[in-house]
């Protein structure tokens, strides 16, 4: 079975055709980062008006390396939440007015279900197990006991640690996007050149959460008070130790649930997936059984899309063509600790 995923959540704009859930034949990504970098950030309508104008050649460039005609097409895909509502919009109606000219199956996408996934198109995961879902608008620990069938039990209380590396970064005009560019000044520096406090998350409902503002501030308004010792607050310094503690905050709860669980399979996906730290320290944990997805699909793409979307088809799921973006998805916590 091959399927076209679109992919237009964010500033990517992604068209992938994959075999059977994990061939990948094609994954065109194509990023707006240059076109947002002197705003620091994505600015919302510029990235929708770029979707429009990029989508038509990349799904044509991802049939084309694929070697597939549109009607050699069995199913068509793409993200319908969460992002930007805008950039949503266009790959989504793209998607339906595609297959509603084939006559072919169509099915909307979770975003946050896709990057999970996203692992499974480079090997067979078997389930449960831990899911770590980090990006710039998302951060949450779940388990997994199918493709579609997650239990939130953490997520983060204020900013995802994409959006505190995108906000140090701005603040410290290192440079953008602030994940990528902290992890690589990191790799040069100090990570115990401040030490910050965690945040004191670690009872009842709060057992898995997250929190960044904290560190966010302390990092940002407070730096001199965290440091400990001669070590000059180079950006190397900086960016090495704000990185050591926002990971570190994240690890904790993650290890957390993996004890009260007894599930020592974890898998990580989206774009924070692809910190140095984080793998390294994932990867050295005795006991574990850790699977992050290559760095090319840790960001945005439609690969991940289409990989989802075919086991959707392969039991006769499909969406009608009414089906509308939503820019946010509903949450449900349930604390495995009470």
């Amino acid at each position: 079975m091959f399927v076209l995923g679109i992919e237009s959540s964010c500033d990517e704009c992604s068209a992938s055709v994959v075999e059977d859930g994990r061939k990948i034949h094609s994954n065109i990504v194509m990023t707006q980062i240059p076109l947002h970098r002197q705003y620091q950030g994505v600015v919302p309508e510029v990235a929708s008006r770029i979707h429009t104008q990029w989508i038509s050649g990349i799904v044509r460039q991802s049939l084309n390396e694929a070697g597939l005609a549109p009607a050699d097409l069995d199913g068509i895909a793409a993200t319908c939440q969460p992002g930007l509502i805008g950039s949503l919009a266009v790959g989504l109606s793209f998607a339906k007015a595609m297959a509603f000219s084939l006559h072919k199956p169509f099915k909307g996408i979770n975003h946050m279900l896709a990057h999970l996934y996203a692992p499974q198109l480079e090997a067979e995961i078997e389930y449960p197990f831990i899911g770590l879902l980090v990006s710039g608008g998302h951060t949450i620990i779940c388990r997994a006991d199918a493709f579609d069938t997650i239990t939130v039990l953490g997520t983060t209380i204020d900013d995802a640690i994409g959006e505190a590396f995108d906000k140090v970064a701005k603040h410290y005009n290192f440079g953008y996007p602030g994940g990528n560019v902290i992890d690589q000044l990191a790799e040069k520096g100090d990570d115990q050149a401040f030490v910050f406090p965690p945040p004191s998350l670690h009872k009842g409902d709060h057992r898995y959460d997250v929190s960044y503002s904290g560190l966010k501030t302390a990092v940002i308004h407070h730096l001199d008070n965290y440091r400990t010792g001669s070590a000059p607050a180079t950006p190397e310094n900086i960016a090495a130790s704000f990185r050591k503690s926002a990971v570190d905050i994240l690890l904790s709860r993650l290890y957390r649930a993996i004890d009260d669980t007894g599930i020592t399979r974890v898998v990580a996906g989206g774009g924070v997936a692809a910190n140095s730290y984080l793998r390294r320290q994932l990867a050295s944990r005795p006991g574990l059984d850790v699977h992050f997805p290559s760095l090319g699909l840790c960001g945005d793409n439609g690969a991940m899309v289409a990989g989802l979307a075919y086991h959707y088809f392969s039991r006769g799921e499909t969406d009608s063509f009414s089906l509308a973006p939503q820019s946010r998805v509903p949450v449900y916590k349930r604390s495995l600790a009470q």
